[in-house]
């Protein structure tokens, strides 16, 4: 089959010890998953069921980059997650069986401009900007289950220029790992490929150029990321 422009390049991870990557198809990112970075967001955690927006595969940055500041904002916002890599597809999951089809974790950052997802919510418009920009989505390399397990408990936190900004453990995710996936494969099928960024807790705030964030999940991964 030929395209009548250019395809590019696949976007994918690299995988801890391995030559292999991991393609990625569809990057899912979970809203307010921790109690108090809802309410440091003005919402009530206890009301709210999971809830997901979405970012482009391409917004995938791999561990190690200096980055740009992005274009049309003046509040770029860090939010430190656990990241999820299914490895085998459904719809419709039971929450029982949603680890079976988890390939394997490792740690993101999403980048927000907040300044223009503030402004999308104020006139009840779609954040997708704010949220699904270029270079978005910073990644760790992927640990596979066998190497890892799975994940549940854990000291998860973000410094920027060596300041710790964001500290506390992934056990208190609202919806963990099997719920999310199930809830999610209820309303999407999911695939190979698709990556599950699993929320923040609270501490988010800015970045500006020259500063360098630095993430850890214990037992997953530590990642690294310039803004330039």
């Amino acid at each position: 089959m030929s395209y009548v422009v250019s395809e590019g390049d696949k976007p994918s991870l690299p995988i801890e010890g391995s030559e292999d990557r991991y393609p990625v198809r569809r990057i899912y990112c979970v809203g307010r998953n921790y109690r108090a970075h809802a309410i440091e967001m003005g919402a009530d955690p206890d009301r709210d069921p999971p809830f997901f927006f979405m970012k482009p595969a391409d917004a995938i940055v791999q561990n190690g980059a200096t980055i740009p500041y992005p274009a049309q904002t003046a509040n770029l916002h860090y939010e430190i997650e656990l990241v999820v890599a299914i490895g085998t597809g459904g719809k419709d999951i039971a929450e029982a069986d949603s680890l079976e089809h988890v390939w394997g974790y490792g740690v993101g950052i999403d980048l927000t401009r907040r300044d223009i997802q503030n402004k999308a919510k104020e006139m009840g418009r779609p954040w997708d900007m704010g949220k699904g920009f270029d270079n978005s989505a910073p990644c760790t390399a992927l640990r596979p289950v066998s190497d890892v397990g799975h994940p549940a408990e854990g000291t998860i936190w973000l410094k920027v220029n060596g300041r710790m900004q964001q500290e506390s453990t992934i056990d208190l995710h609202i919806w963990s790992v099997p719920e999310t996936i199930s809830y999610l494969s209820g309303l999407v099928e999911l695939a190979p490929g698709d990556l599950i960024y699993m929320g923040t807790p609270e501490g988010v705030g800015p970045v500006v150029a020259g500063d360098v964030m630095t993430g850890h999940i214990d037992g997953v991964a530590d990642l690294e990321i310039t803004i330039s």
